[in-house]
């Protein structure tokens, strides 16, 4: 007999790789859930663990002119788990055909065994003696040993591909403070993989705990998880020693009136001279506007064309503290617009990059130009528009998927006014539902 495990995604999976690899004549033994890597035990990918046997050497036993599958126990008849699975295609929402009854052969065997186990059935002690049953005037040479609990079993494996053919999902039951709370998260668009490991880990914390359960108690375990998808990663003020800022990101994000508000800050509050540069020639009002704002806060604009350009602008701001680099916003999605950008932003001195995104934009557009900049090293991550929007879940989203550190926020137009560090505690707080200054 060969046996193999698979750890697979879902059952369609399964059975694709058990038909390829094994047959149509392979018997599926168990199945269970199990979860896979993840840190401490916890934000495991959830899988299914599926082992599955099939016969290497084909049974020679006949009866009469029929050939008779030889039932074992402890395994599926071969017969019936090639009815069950042979014809179910992957991938597409129709019934596999799966038979309400075994063939009468190995009916009568069941029957045959229950009988005996039960002691109605007549043996000698001579175990020559044994003679087996006859169906439809054939006698079944094989020995009855099958289990009436493996008729169950595929009773149940029926059911099991009914629900996987038409889509539904069986969900465990859970604690409605749980459910409660799997609804708010997934009400701040936070992704289900992460609410689901967010939810379980709380759900095994919670069977091993003695502690009476309250809201309290599950609100503390939510923040807790919250925390440490978010730890590290909160905004830091701008560093002293930081000569050159980059800001990129796709059009309409607000990247200029946030260099605006970031300009006016440290030249109000923290007294550095700031320079301003823009490589944003596509918009017509684009330098314009932040001319008008180096106008009011008197500091010196320089607009640049090309990559070189670049060095006679920072020749012109050399007694410059910080200097502020606005480039024009593309559609980042492409990954080829991004390396031009790269290549334009590859400056000597002490700089960074913060990538400017806006939380109106759907995640799964973040998600395609987060992954194309964090190609190129961009680290940090600088979110507008709070104010426009209910959720913030699209940020842990981000910060679960990939390596990116927080900046600042902004939530109105007023400048320099509506924008702060988004700090790790805001951010939770924020999607905690919480109010805070």
């Amino acid at each position: 007999m060969r046996v193999k495990r698979y750890v697979v995604d879902s059952m369609p999976d399964a059975l694709q790789r058990i038909r390829s690899e094994l047959g149509n004549d392979a018997v599926i033994l168990s199945t269970k859930d199990i979860r896979s890597g993840g840190f401490l035990g916890m934000f495991g990918k959830k899988k299914i663990e599926v082992i599955a046997a099939t016969d290497t050497s084909e049974n020679k036993s006949k009866v009469i002119t029929k050939p008779i599958t030889t039932v074992r126990s402890g395994t599926v008849p071969a017969r019936s788990a090639a009815m069950a699975y042979a014809n179910a295609p992957v991938g597409q929402a129709t019934m596999p055909f799966v038979p309400d009854v075994v063939p009468a052969e190995e009916l009568v065997l069941v029957n045959h065994a229950s009988t005996i186990r039960s002691g109605t059935a007549v043996q000698s002690e001579n175990k020559d003696s044994w003679k087996p049953p006859v169906v439809n005037n054939k006698v079944v040479q094989q020995p009855p040993v099958m289990e009436n609990e493996l008729m169950e079993e595929i009773r149940q494996m029926k059911q099991m591909m009914r629900t996987i053919a038409t889509g539904q999902i069986i969900t465990p039951f859970r604690h409605p403070v749980l459910d409660a709370w799997k609804d708010k998260l997934a009400d701040q668009d936070i992704l289900p993989v992460v609410i689901e490991d967010i939810i379980s880990s709380v759900e095994v914390e919670m069977s091993s705990s003695t502690i009476e359960l309250t809201d309290e108690w599950v609100d503390d375990r939510i923040r807790e998880r919250l925390k440490l998808i978010v730890t590290g990663r909160g905004g830091t003020p701008i560093k002293t020693d930081v000569k050159i800022i980059n800001f990129v990101g796709p059009t309409g994000v607000g990247k200029t009136t946030t260099i605006a508000k970031l300009a006016a800050d440290q030249v109000l509050k923290s007294h550095r001279k700031v320079g301003l540069i823009t490589s944003d020639t596509y918009r017509i009002a684009a330098v314009e506007q932040l001319k008008t704002y180096a106008t009011i806060l008197n500091i010196p604009l320089e607009v640049v064309f090309s990559p070189a350009d670049l060095h006679k602008a920072f020749e012109q701001m050399q007694t410059c503290d910080l200097i502020f680099m606005d480039t024009a916003g593309r559609n980042y999605r492409n990954e080829m617009y991004v390396s031009e950008l790269n290549a334009l932003l590859s400056t000597k001195g002490n700089s960074e990059t913060i990538l400017v995104m806006s939380l109106t934009n759907k995640y799964r557009d973040m998600k395609v130009i987060a992954e194309n900049f964090s190609k190129f090293g961009v680290e940090k991550v600088l979110f507008t528009k709070m104010d426009e929007t209910a959720s913030c879940g699209s940020i842990i989203n981000l910060l679960y998927e990939y390596p990116l550190r927080l900046s600042y926020m902004t939530d109105g137009q007023n400048v320099p006014e509506d924008i702060s560090l988004l700090t790790e505690i805001d951010l939770v707080a924020r999607v905690m539902g919480e109010r805070f200054g």
